[in-house]
């Protein structure tokens, strides 16, 4: 699947190895049952969710849950319908900070616009999980300090860049920096990387 998303983008060749890497980290990280947070601003928040929505439901297969789960859950709560067991997919844990908005929006207003995905860390991230960090600049002063808070806490940090990686590459464990500088390029490329992410995820924990 990786030599498919480098025939179709040249352009990321110089990032082969960083992009494997990153899908290593990640399908290890939930081998631990630890999870994914993601963070970014504007087009990068909005790619946050898209992870977030390609991992905690089927993405290129349909994760029925197995026999076993659907038995557990059965017996847990007697209630639950055969019908909603053959609707439920597997999912893989993986949070959006943007999207804690009132959160967010209240550090911001009390304590510090810049520290509101850092804030967040504090209470979500555990030493088995992931950062991925989106900025096209690799200066985006909130997810910088979200990757520094995370490193402190011991977590491993993904940053998903531009050309040069910007402060952010000099943070993260891994850095795979798409080689383009402007932003809506940079962008273009991000789309293809993180869905081999997930793809490779999802193919390593579900069979069908």
């Amino acid at each position: 699947m990786l030599k498919t998303l480098i025939k179709r983008y040249p352009i990321l060749k110089d990032s082969e190895a960083d992009i494997k890497a990153a899908a290593e980290k990640i399908i290890a990280c939930y081998e631990k049952g630890g999870k994914l947070l993601l963070c970014g601003n504007g087009g990068s928040a909005a790619d946050c969710d898209h992870i977030v929505g390609e991992l905690m439901k089927g993405f290129l297969k349909m994760r029925p849950l197995s026999d076993q789960q659907k038995a557990q859950m059965k017996a847990a709560c007697p209630l639950l319908e055969d019908e909603t067991l053959g609707k439920l997919q597997g999912a893989l844990p993986a949070i959006s900070l943007p999207n804690i908005s009132g959160l967010n929006s209240a550090f911001c207003n009390d304590v510090d616009p810049e520290l509101i995905y850092a804030q967040s860390l504090i209470s979500l991230g555990n030493k088995e999980d992931i950062l991925l960090a989106l900025s096209t600049s690799g200066n985006s002063k909130n997810v910088l300090a979200a990757a520094k808070v995370a490193k402190g806490l011991g977590l491993t940090v993904i940053g998903l860049t531009g050309k040069t990686g910007g402060k952010l590459k000099d943070v993260c464990d891994l850095c795979i920096c798409a080689n383009e500088t402007e932003t809506f390029k940079i962008q273009e490329l991000h789309l293809p990387i993180y869905h081999y992410l997930c793809a490779e995820t999802e193919a390593h924990f579900f069979e069908k």
